[in-house]
């Protein structure tokens, strides 16, 4: 069979192995742009155009380069709904702590839009409120914008469940304050707070309440499956996401019923690229619903890896985290009392890591991943041990296992 890696893929065999391969129901693809121009003619809540006055200051708050939405796409349908100057509207890049996109990534994700793309930059945020104690603060353009607008693609996150919604906003053009709050160990030790949950789950739910105060006003989302995009849904970011979340949960749930020595967990671009978005897959599988691996079996990554662990804050931190630790128990416990943002996803990983080895292979960066407690080999087939009873994901990041 073929599994993912970068923009192409590579061929797995494992003849001496018991293989199983959970491949997600899926559904009906659809054209992007035809389902959010559907879904901008049957909103929730208010149709943007009854937002939007002709003098307004409209900031639209887009993707980066971490997430395969149609941004370009979801622009231009967005401006067919709104009628303002284009000097009027300011296009702010959800970073988060992510690494600026560069020139070129902005054309290719914003088409005709790039010329007014600003990338976020966390310590420019400006205060607006609170939630629990919590700084809420965005990007400058966000802050001083009369309509606050957003994409976004609401696919499964291993905290917030689903992405999309108020967090494009939120975390994409916030400040290190509200990631430091829902990304700490407390937030991610609590019920609730796990892929694939929307409702009742606390990250979501607090999420949520900081949109109210930074926006988004409305937007624009969709989300995907195995075979490409199910749907679009827009306005009132909460019903958006629970909408969205629903029809992905029903495309891509399988159902486990045996346990295994190995999982093989493909990524693909563009979360291959560092091993802080490439690490998800496995995180995804061993601490999503169902666990489907026995005690001490092995996670299996194919990745690039060719921008290394990653350029951005939080990549590095996640960097320094895990190279800079002798275990994944000392990690893990030392985490506990707190870390820096974007650190949060070597504390997951150290979760993992006490249960179960994680081999990365295929890589053009293996010297990463030997520093960061892991293990690089140059082909799965290396990294699964004969005889083993193996379950194959071809899309770990878009499978729910339950």
């Amino acid at each position: 069979m073929d599994l993912p890696l970068g923009d192409g893929t590579i061929s797995l065999s494992l003849p001496s192995c018991d293989v199983d391969v959970a491949r997600p129901p899926g559904g009906d693809s659809v054209d992007p742009k035809t389902a959010a121009e559907a879904a901008m003619g049957c909103p929730h809540g208010p149709p943007l155009a009854s937002l939007v006055e002709s003098t307004d200051e409209v900031a639209i708050v887009v993707t980066d380069v971490t997430r395969d939405t149609p941004d370009d796409v979801l622009l231009d349908v967005l401006f067919d709904h709104f009628s303002v100057p284009r000097e009027n509207v300011t296009i702010v890049v959800g970073l988060g702590l992510h690494r600026p996109m560069t020139d070129e990534e902005l054309r290719d994700g914003l088409g005709d839009y790039a010329d007014l793309a600003v990338n976020h930059d966390p310590s420019s945020a400006v205060a607006l409120g609170a939630v629990d104690g919590c700084p809420i603060a965005v990007h400058p353009a966000v802050a001083n914008a009369d309509v606050v607008l957003s994409t976004g693609m609401v696919e499964p996150h291993q905290y917030a469940g689903f992405s999309g919604g108020a967090k494009t906003v939120v975390v994409g053009a916030g400040s290190e304050s509200i990631i430091r709050y829902t990304h700490g160990p407390e937030m991610l030790a609590r019920d609730g707070v796990r892929l694939g949950r929307v409702r009742g789950n606390p990250f979501r739910e607090t999420l949520d309440r900081a949109g109210i105060i930074a926006g988004p006003d409305f937007c624009l989302n969709v989300t995907k499956g195995p075979d490409g995009f199910l749907g679009a849904a827009a306005g009132d970011p909460v019903s958006v996401v629970r909408s969205l979340a629903t029809t992905a949960r029903d495309a891509l749930s399988v159902s486990v019923d045996s346990t295994y020595d190995a999982v093989v967990c493909g990524v693909g671009a563009p979360k291959d690229a560092n091993l802080y978005q490439a690490t998800r897959a496995a995180t995804y599988v061993a601490l999503g619903d169902q666990n489907p691996l026995v005690d001490g079996g092995r996670l299996v990554v194919p990745a690039t890896l060719d921008e290394g662990a990653g350029a951005g804050t939080g990549e590095r931190r996640f960097y320094d985290a895990l190279s800079s630790a002798t275990d994944a128990d000392s990690l893990y416990e030392s985490m506990r009392a707190g870390y820096e943002p974007g650190a949060q996803r070597a504390f997951v990983v150290a979760r993992v890591l006490r249960d179960h080895d994680v081999y990365v292979t295929n890589s053009e960066s293996p010297d990463v991943v030997d520093a960061c407690l892991m293990q690089a080999r140059d082909s799965v087939e290396e990294s699964v041990e004969p005889g083993s009873r193996v379950l194959v994901v071809p899309d770990a990041l878009n499978t729910l296992l339950v």
